[in-house]
């Protein structure tokens, strides 16, 4: 609760992209959009000519997949069968400047990964049993790597934040913050 405090504040695992000297388990610090992935996909690549078997999971959103180093790194991993790589994309409909649909259409993410030699799998992204099997799953995958699609909505719980863009960024203030503390102990 603490750390909610210092939600996009500097030195807070909260300051806003994850930092990997701040966040356990975040391996990268990546900054703008898309960075993350081609990196994920080359560390994915690595350890599997490394003989590795470790996994590399990476997350995205859709409306990160407007940028075009998405789809090259997509493209990349197909290539080269990286099977030990599985990316979730949080695809809620909305980013930082308003609907993606409006932004730069990405639709249809299922048939665009499909495309570029992926296993994927559509869940819905607040069913943890549904996040639980499809991780599963995608472990036991060969010869391509795997993309989780998760239908979520963005701000899931809090009735003012719920599929609105302008939080994206923009923490709450306090009156806000206590509502959304109210509503999602309902």
């Amino acid at each position: 609760v603490a750390e909610l405090d210092r939600f996009r504040q500097a030195d807070s695992i909260l300051q806003g992209h994850p930092e990997n000297e701040f966040v356990p388990g975040v391996d990268i610090t990546t900054g703008s959009l898309g960075q993350g992935f081609p990196q994920a996909v080359g560390m994915a690549l690595g350890m599997r000519l490394s003989g590795s078997p470790r996994r590399v999971y990476a997350i995205l959103g859709d409306g990160e997949c407007q940028e075009g180093i998405i789809w090259e790194a997509a493209m990349a991993a197909g290539h080269y069968r990286t099977d030990n790589l599985t990316a979730v994309v949080d695809a809620n409909g909305l980013q930082i400047d308003g609907d993606v649909a409006n932004v730069m259409n990405v639709a249809p993410l299922v048939d665009k990964f499909r495309a570029f030699n992926w296993h994927v799998e559509e869940i819905d992204g607040h069913d943890f049993d549904q996040i639980h099997g499809a991780v599963q799953r995608a472990k036991g995958v060969t010869g391509m790597p795997q993309a989780i699609i998760a239908r979520t909505v963005k701000g899931k719980g809090v009735s003012f934040m719920e599929n609105n863009y302008k939080f994206h960024g923009s923490p709450p203030n306090d009156e806000q913050y206590r509502i959304a503390m109210e509503e999602l102990k309902a």
